[in-house]
């Protein structure tokens, strides 16, 4: 439940943990993809193109699978969502709330 309601993934057998905060008047992205160098930097990188504020930003990595759930302070356009799921190397990516 934690998963789906905050993107926490405490206490997983095959995915990396991570425990979150519950955020208000904020936008949390998660992204999951293969474990390779320079994902972050993409995504990164896209949001500020776009003008988007990182206000948090947390990562962790097993193997195989990366785990990056971004938190943004300001609106953003659709543009920008299929532009992340684009990213080379994406498994799944969705925007929690």
């Amino acid at each position: 439940m934690d998963y789906i309601n905050t993107g926490s993934t405490s206490n997983s057998v095959n995915f990396p943990n991570l425990t979150l905060p519950i955020l208000k008047d904020a936008h949390r992205l998660i992204h999951i993809h293969n474990n390779v160098p320079g994902i972050l930097a993409k995504i990164n990188q896209l949001l500020a193109d776009h003008g988007i504020n990182i206000v948090g930003q947390y990562l962790k990595t097993n193997e195989s699978v990366g785990y990056v759930i971004t938190d943004i302070n300001k609106q953003y356009d659709k543009d920008v969502i299929a532009k992340l799921r684009a990213i080379e190397n994406t498994i799944k990516f969705r925007v929690l709330y």
